[in-house]
């Protein structure tokens, strides 16, 4: 399954087609060479038979493409059938050929020694969009705000990145380019641990773009000594600078260029939904949520900042069927500003 930051490779699959041919594919014919490629082959179960049914669906069968907590995207194989043996547990190299007869395309994959032919006449992308400003997921120690900060930032460019522009609004768009600014980024900031991060190329190196949108969001938090920083910075992108810019990040005295970079990924995924799992489960979640936001509303007569957070599974595919609602109260000390968690 595609999750969080590990992807599909956004390089044409040589294995399986030549540059030149996969550019002419159609775009969902692209993303399923972009899977195969990268050795990724997940079908959605969508019943509970003992049998191969339990992958088609009114004749449509949906591989996985791209899923996080910004969007859960499917490849949707149209008129579809399927024979042979499919190893939904299968970890490995994959083997794929595609055909065409007539109307109807082929796609043969051979897992190890096994093998499942799937038959269909159409390809399609289908994607969900959620608001993904309220989730927190607590993997890493130290920070934590501005890991979630990272997080989001990560899981905003993979979508624009995988499923395209339309995905986005512009405010996304002009966001996303901040996973190019390593005093932010995984550089100094992890939200996952080491062995989950997909490395990019030169990740030290910030974009022109990444320091100007950051330096948009400075001059809107009113702080010009971060604003004079990030213009040494665009002059000479040293490791240090980039690390001097990372400390002041979570110094007391620049928090307002954190909680302005916070606020704009409200405003961004303000206009998606939530997901939905059932009346029941839905009941569950609010529950939670009802409890975080009423001792939120106790801390803040303390004078405590405090916001609400969750981690929630995907609507399609489940990774889990639990929820958790966090609290992450603030402390902003005369140097440093941290976070406690409490999880509900």
């Amino acid at each position: 399954m595609n999750t969080g930051n590990n992807t599909a490779g956004k390089t044409a699959p040589e294995r399986y087609v030549s540059e030149k041919a996969f550019e002419e594919l159609p775009d969902a014919f692209q993303k399923l060479a972009e899977l195969l490629g990268e050795d990724q082959f997940e079908l959605v179960a969508v019943n509970e038979k003992d049998s191969q049914d339990i992958y088609v669906r009114n004749g449509e069968i949906r591989l996985v493409y791209l899923m996080n907590d910004a969007v859960e995207s499917f490849l949707v194989f149209g008129n579809a059938r399927m024979t042979g043996v499919y190893k939904s547990d299968y970890e490995g190299e994959i083997l794929a050929d595609l055909s065409r007869q007539g109307r109807e395309y082929i796609l043969v994959v051979h897992q190890d020694d096994s093998v499942v032919t799937l038959f269909f006449e159409t390809l399609t992308l289908e994607k969900h969009l959620y608001d993904y400003s309220q989730i927190g997921h607590f993997w890493v120690e130290g920070y934590e705000y501005l890991r979630q900060l990272e997080y989001r930032l990560a899981i905003l460019r993979d979508k624009y990145d995988y499923i395209g522009g339309d995905s986005c609004n512009a405010l996304e768009e002009k966001l996303s380019a901040l996973v190019e600014f390593p005093p932010l980024n995984y550089c100094c900031y992890p939200a996952v641990p080491e062995k989950y991060i997909v490395p990019r190329e030169e990740p030290w190196i910030p974009s022109e773009r990444a320091v100007s949108v950051m330096k948009e969001i400075a001059r809107e938090a009113g702080d010009r000594t971060f604003v004079r920083w990030l213009g040494i910075y665009r002059r000479f992108p040293f490791k240090w600078i980039a690390r001097k810019l990372a400390g002041m990040l979570h110094r007391t005295k620049h928090i307002q260029v954190t909680m302005c970079l916070s606020g704009k990924l409200q405003e961004a995924s303000a206009g998606y939904g939530d997901r939905s799992f059932g009346k029941e489960a839905d009941e569950q979640l609010k529950v939670l949520v009802e409890k975080a936001r009423g001792k939120q509303a106790e801390l803040k007569k303390q004078g405590t900042e405090s916001e609400v957070l969750r981690e929630e599974p995907f609507t399609i595919a489940r990774d889990s069927l639990g929820f958790k609602v966090y609290l992450m109260k603030w402390n902003k000390g005369r140097k440093d500003c941290t976070v406690e968690i409490e999880e509900m």
